[in-house]
């Protein structure tokens, strides 16, 4: 993380409501040099405040790909209510492709479980993009391709084939 980055993600997570604004405002415009910052912007999205909250949704939409050491911490949020946090955090692992591979069990969870569809639906998105090391999921893909939910049915099937 450079001092820009750390500096950027201490005031967006302590400043002032103002000063949070303006961190993740900047963090977009580094896109992809902000990537170290995925999981502060990720936590950044349970917030009341639309402002906020839309400056770090640009930030995380330009960031690209995680970096892999941040796995373990995205999946740990995959499955937290919050339907911004949890949709965040299936997309950057879905972003990190095989990479995110030590999320399965978590995105599996989420896919099956989560009260938000859309995190439902991230997540068989998430795991078709991690491809052939999303095996252990094939069950609740198989059951989410079931759905009268025709997106998440949709992604479930597709994610299924990218399994082999």
């Amino acid at each position: 993380m450079t001092d820009q980055v750390r500096k950027l993600v201490a005031l967006l997570e302590s400043g002032s409501l103002a000063e949070r604004r303006d961190a993740a405002e900047k963090l977009a415009q580094l896109e992809s040099d902000a990537r170290s910052a995925a999981v502060p912007l990720v936590a950044t999205c349970h917030t009341d405040d639309e402002q906020l909250l839309e400056c770090a949704t640009a930030a995380l939409e330009g960031l690209g790909p995680p970096e892999e050491s941040d796995v373990e911490k995205l999946a740990a949020v995959v499955e937290r209510p919050s339907l911004d946090v949890a949709c965040w955090a299936a997309t950057l692992l879905g972003r990190l492709e095989a990479g995110a591979a030590p999320a399965v069990p978590n995105l599996a969870e989420a896919l099956g479980a989560h009260p938000e569809m859309a995190v439902r639906q991230r997540a068989a998105w998430a795991l078709g993009k991690i491809g052939p090391a999303a095996a252990a999921a094939r069950d609740a893909l198989a059951q989410a391709a079931e759905s009268p939910d025709r997106r998440l049915a949709r992604l479930a099937r597709e994610a299924i084939g990218r399994l082999n």
